[in-house]
């Protein structure tokens, strides 16, 4: 593997529930896609849908993966979600401390025959 694809990644997305969260969640890592997830619950959201207003209560999902994994992770998240346009938004850390990272790449070497 390369230095670019463990360079570690967080996933965002919300989900309208935590049993579906939880679902997702242990797919990703049991499959290596992910090192972990954190789920938070509980938010509320509000935006506009098919031109209405909506309110909804959601959890929160932060999916630590890394480069070599991101194409797959994110295929799976958003054929698992039960939404039909899901937020996957991919965020680049700044910085991630050493360790962590090394623990991401090892948490997630056998992901796509790696």
């Amino acid at each position: 593997m390369t230095g670019r694809e463990n360079k570690p990644l967080l996933i965002y997305t919300t989900l309208d529930s935590m049993e579906g969260a939880k679902t997702l969640g242990r797919v990703l890592v049991e499959s290596k896609l992910a090192a972990c997830v954190n789920i938070l619950p509980s938010m509320t959201a509000i935006y506009e849908w098919q031109g209405e207003l909506q309110e909804a209560e959601e959890v929160v999902m932060l999916i630590k993966t890394r480069e070599g994994c991101l194409d797959e992770a994110l295929a799976r998240a958003k054929e698992m979600h039960p939404y039909d346009t899901p937020a996957l938004l991919v965020i680049e850390p700044l910085k991630v401390d050493p360790d962590f990272a090394a623990w991401i790449a090892e948490q997630t070497g056998m992901a796509q025959g790696q």
